[in-house]
């Protein structure tokens, strides 16, 4: 019966974590705090180290409100009398450090109450999209009543000696995710968070400096405080689905998916390999008992490997489980409780096991699902069931790719890339209907430019890295959000940000418009069979010219010059159409390639790609008729090199926008690969066997098309003030679907009856719009809208 109330307990903790958005007082955003920052030392540290910190609060009667607001260096886990009440800071960088914000009223009771929180900093080996000044710990109360809880030196402190990190170096390429952790239970401070126990060992802590919010005066460290923008992150419990392999020793038959001791004897060495069943991001949770110096490792990992090739994801026989690890040493106690400091990414779980003198006995195995807590507004009902499984795997992986922050991938490098994040904010929009992870994204990418005007190419990040491109897609993005949001006083802030990115592109465009010599990595895609292309970066001309690095600068003038037509300044505006024209004059004379009738990627025309051409149609450099017979050639030319799943996005709109929208259920290609060899998620490259990543958002763009392509929902104003509707249903007889649209919701249904199409549309009130069908535009009004065409 332990096992089971352990489980419980867990399933408490994590299902007690309710948060509220709170009022912040408004003088703790203009005026230091009277909390101060605390730490284990006065030393200056970043170094490795996990410490946990004591409040004891008398209250005379339970209150009916308790504001406080939280924050730590490098992360945190806040108590209230046993119960997980916030887990933070969001990540961000130092000049806007965030504080959550909560009301511990419902936690909070008569008499003797405990707030406590584990603090950690993994060091050098910490995530590379965590910065770090020192490790510390703040807590501030919101008025004058809950000052009492302010830290200072009446919290106690104690570092937990027991950790030690585990660095990841059996990976498959970069990583930079964040270490594991080894865990000697005989040195571990369990119950710490519970009232009795005895802290009368433990020392103040030292208060460093008062907490400064962002804009007020000087600090000594940095840490510029600001509200998270963001919502807490979902806490769910789940099981694992089923044993793949055992070697050593015998397991129950309910388990793993129900709570079932398994004794593993004394001197004994086994291992069993869990299967989750699909990719997740989860807080693994291992209880065990007994098993004195018992070592348990865990490895996770999103799929087993032969030799570097994963093949289908759902095999494990003759494959070998390589990846994160957390090791585990037994104090031969009962209910040793395991919980990772961070999340895990895994489809799989290993345990291994070496057991001394004491057999030790694995009580239980679980995990608690976390993300940012998007919830999928969007469904699509298809007599064709593949789409809706797409539309499920593609789901899951913008899910496990947006955590504080989105992220490229959320086993290698959690990184927010804004060529990534561009997709990503379109699924928010599409699906969820949930702007709040755009804004910050967008925001992140504006603190991160550099002097220069070029954004980095991620951030928050603790190395810079540039990829000039991406600071192009940081306007598209913008630019997007302008389209599909009302909301455009945030768009025009960031305004003058646009400004300096094309100012910065400037400094490098030769007199004709062309770009020369741009410097640091012009990533732009893992392109397929790229002949001439660099490590993601198209090929250069002998004089230092890029057909797609000028074609993508000629998009991104196109696009400011809209926003400043909109919201900005004429003359900019002006500016840019000048440069528009300057570019499509120089781009048609240099990369056209008549003998080809395609647009080659250097003025020698000694290399061609789909994603020069792509650019070409989506610029409209090339129109009409013309533009459909270079999208024909795009798909079929040999030689081309291939957009990888990533750039298929671009690809297929420019498809779509020369008028071969009708066939974009065709080039599904390499999701269906996806799909047959097990994947639960996207892979980050078309070489699904052995890429890096099972799991990039920037492959689930069909999550936005199978709306705005197929279903044809698409904004025809800023803000999304009117609705277009084109669909491209292709051999399809009926489909339907549901979006979310700022107004409301958007309906539409297809089906084919008698050679005729019956069609209703559902718009939210106060919203217009037109249904464009086979050239003709039929007005839309809010409300039913039924037609038959």
């Amino acid at each position: 019966m332990k096992k089971h109330a352990s489980f419980t307990l867990i399933l408490l903790i994590f299902l007690g974590l309710k948060i509220h958005a709170q009022s912040i007082q408004p003088s703790l955003l203009t005026k230091n705090w009277t909390a101060f920052w605390i730490a284990s030392s006065k030393e200056t540290l970043r170094s490795y180290g996990i410490y946990v910190y004591r409040k004891t609060l008398d209250l005379p009667q339970k209150p009916s409100s308790f504001i406080v607001h939280v924050s730590a260096d490098n992360r945190y886990k806040l108590y209230v009398n046993e119960k997980l009440v916030s887990l933070g800071p969001a990540r961000g960088d130092l000049l806007y450090w965030n504080f959550e914000t909560i009301d511990i009223a419902p936690y909070l009771q008569s008499g003797k109450n405990i707030i406590a929180a584990k603090v950690w900093n993994e060091g050098d080996l910490r995530p590379e999209a965590q910065l770090s000044v020192r490790t510390a710990f703040i807590l501030q109360g919101n008025t004058v009543a809950e000052e009492v809880i302010n830290t200072n030196t009446s919290w106690l402190c104690q570092q937990d000696s027991s950790y030690r990190p585990l660095a990841v170096n059996n990976t498959f390429g970069y990583y930079v995710a964040g270490p594991g952790e080894s865990i000697r239970m005989q040195n571990h401070i369990k119950g710490w968070e519970k009232a009795s126990f005895d802290d009368s060992n433990w020392k103040p802590a030292h208060a460093l400096f008062e907490g400064t919010p962002k804009g007020v005066g000087a600090s000594p460290y940095g840490w510029a405080l600001v509200p998270s923008p963001i919502p807490p992150m979902e806490l769910t419990p789940q099981r694992l689905s089923r044993v793949r392999k055992v070697t050593g020793l015998s397991i129950p038959s309910p388990f793993p998916s129900l709570p079932s001791a398994i004794t593993v004897p004394a001197n004994t060495k086994a291992c069993f390999l869990l299967d989750q069943s699909v990719l997740t991001n989860a807080y693994p949770t291992l209880i065990m008992s007994r098993g004195l110096n018992a070592k348990v490792t865990l490895t996770y990992a999103e799929a087993l490997n032969q030799g570097g090739d994963k093949g289908n994801r759902n095999e494990v026989e003759g494959k070998v489980m390589v990846g994160r690890e957390d090791l585990i040493i037994a104090d031969g106690s009962n209910q040793q409780t395991f919980t990772s400091l961070l999340w895990r990414t895994y489809r799989y779980i290993q345990l291994t096991i070496e057991t001394k003198n004491e057999p030790l006995i694995i009580e239980d195995v679980f995990s608690t699902f976390t993300g940012y807590p998007f919830k999928n507004q969007a469904t699509l009902n298809s007599e064709d069931p593949e789409l809706n499984k797409m539309l499920d795997i593609g789901w899951r992986t913008a899910r496990l790719c947006a955590f504080e922050t989105y992220m490229d991938c959320p086993y290698y490098e959690q990184l927010q890339y804004i060529g990534d994040a561009r997709i990503q904010a379109l699924i928010s929009f599409y699906n969820a209907g949930d702007d709040r992870l755009v804004r910050n994204a967008l925001d992140l990418m504006d603190h991160s430019r550099l002097a220069e005007g070029v954004t980095q190419s991620r951030h928050p990040s603790a190395t810079p890295q540039m990829i000039p491109p991406f600071s192009l897609w940081w306007i598209g993005m913008l630019h997007d959000y302008w389209k599909y949001r009302p909301d455009q006083a945030f768009v025009k802030n960031k305004l003058p940000g646009m400004r300096q990115v094309l100012s910065f592109f400037s400094h490098y465009q030769q007199p004709n418009g062309s770009l020369k010599g741009v410097p640091y990595w012009l990533f732009s895609d893992w392109a397929v069979d790229g002949k001439g292309w660099n490590f993601g970066a198209p090929p250069i001309d002998k004089s230092g010219h890029s057909a797609l690095l000028d074609l993508h600068l000629l998009w991104t003038y196109q696009l400011a010059a809209e926003l400043e037509a909109g919201l900005g300044e004429p003359s900019y505006a002006g500016a840019y159409k000048k440069q528009v024209e300057l570019l499509k004059k120089t781009i048609q004379q240099k990369y056209w390639a008549t003998s080809r009738l395609l647009y080659a990627d250097t003025e020698e025309k000694d290399f061609f790609s789909q994603h020069t051409n792509t650019l070409a149609i989506l610029t409209g450099l090339i129109t009409g008729q013309p533009a459909t017979n270079l999208a024909r050639k795009i798909i079929t030319e040999p030689g081309l090199a291939q957009a990888s799943i990533y750039y298929k996005f671009y690809l297929h709109q420019a498809l779509v926008k020369a008028g071969l929208g009708n066939e974009y259920l065709n080039w599904l290609t390499i999701w269906r690969e996806n799909i047959t060899l097990g994947l639960t998620t996207w892979g980050e490259t078309s070489d699904v066997k052995t890429t890096r990543s099972d799991c990039h958002a920037w492959g689930a763009s069909p999550n936005i098309e199978f709306f705005r392509t197929v279903l044809g929902i698409d904004s025809e104003s800023p803000g999304f003030r009117t609705i277009k509707i084109e669909p491209h249903v292709g051999t399809l007889k009926k489909i339907a679907g549901q979006m979310p649209h700022p107004n409301g919701r958007i309906d539409v249904r297809y089906k084919l009856v008698n050679k005729q199409w019956m069609i209703q549309i559902d718009l939210p009130t106060n919203t217009s719009g037109h249904l464009l069908w086979k050239g003709k535009r039929h007005p839309l009004l809010g409300g039913k809208n039924s037609f038959v065409l």
